[in-house]
């Protein structure tokens, strides 16, 4: 079955930015010119996704009018005849595919957040994505990972090699290699110590998932910190069904963290040739501070 469906959690309050996030979304920062979640939906579509469905909370207004349309906005652009900019918010708002908002009322755990959208998604594979899981690469995960669902016919998540002294900051898998950049998994275990990780070999921010995880997130078991987990959710499907990692090429920036929402922005800025010539001197003269 194809997948059509992506269900984003964006319920969180962002405390971890305040004040910058007082009196707005924290998927609203911005890495150069774009919204953290514009990055994260324009894979969604690229991979062929024709649902999104944003899992959202209190004080998101301004995400939800950023994928609307602002008729005001486009007549003074095309007034001033700035055509470039007029079809960049034009295109916010596909012409293909719908956005569907539903509300997480407790803030009680990625789990829980997925599960908020199960009657939306109903019974079919659908994809996950974690907006603050910000990855640049020359080729999309999610798409990648729609090919590998399409062959396996298997729930999986995006994978990558974390240093031995962050497992306690991830889900980390127990895991066989079965291809170059595929891993069938055996175990997993949320946010372990170093000297219980049974690798270093980390989820990030990007799923797909059968309609059978509903089941077991129904049992609303809390986990680490006291909420509902995806990942026990997932450990549990691991009974019935298969599920893969699928390891990809890229650097990934953990967008809900102050450094490396930073490096996100340099980073990406430097792939802009408008950009790349004035930060590179700029980087050169600072680092002589430091």
């Amino acid at each position: 079955m194809k997948i059509k469906k992506a269900v984003f959690p964006v319920a969180g309050l962002g405390t971890r930015f305040i004040p910058a996030t007082k009196a707005m979304a924290k998927e609203m920062l911005t890495v150069v010119d774009k919204p953290i979640i514009q990055y994260a939906v324009e894979e969604a579509f690229e991979a062929g996704i024709e649902q999104i469905i944003f899992v959202t909370g209190r004080g998101k207004k301004a995400l939800e009018d950023h994928f609307d349309r602002s008729y005001e906005i486009e007549h003074a652009l095309q007034e001033k005849g700035k055509d470039d900019l007029l079809k960049q918010i034009q295109e916010l708002v596909p012409k293909t595919g719908n956005i569907i908002y539903t509300r997480q009322h407790q803030p009680l755990g990625l789990g829980h957040a997925i599960l908020c959208a199960k009657d939306i998604v109903g019974d079919e594979p659908f994809a996950v994505l974690l907006a603050d899981d910000l990855i640049q690469t020359d080729k999309p995960v999610l798409s990648e990972m729609v090919k590998k669902f399409d062959r396996l016919r298997a729930s999986m998540a995006a994978v990558m090699e974390v240093e031995k002294d962050q497992t306690d900051k991830y889900g980390i898998l127990d895991a066989q290699q079965v291809e170059e950049d595929i891993f069938r998994i055996d175990d997993m275990v949320e946010k372990p110590s170093p000297d219980q990780a049974p690798s270093n070999l980390a989820i990030i921010g990007r799923y797909i998932l059968t309609p059978k995880i509903f089941e077991y997130l129904e049992k609303k078991e809390k986990g680490a910190g006291g909420e509902i987990q995806l990942t026990d959710a997932m450990k549990t499907l691991l009974k019935e069904q298969p599920i893969y990692g699928y390891k990809f090429k890229g650097t990934r920036f953990d967008c809900g963290d102050k450094a490396g929402f930073q490096m996100a922005n340099l980073s990406f800025a430097l792939e802009r040739p408008d950009l790349r010539d004035r930060l590179i001197k700029f980087i050169r003269e600072i680092q002589k501070k430091y």
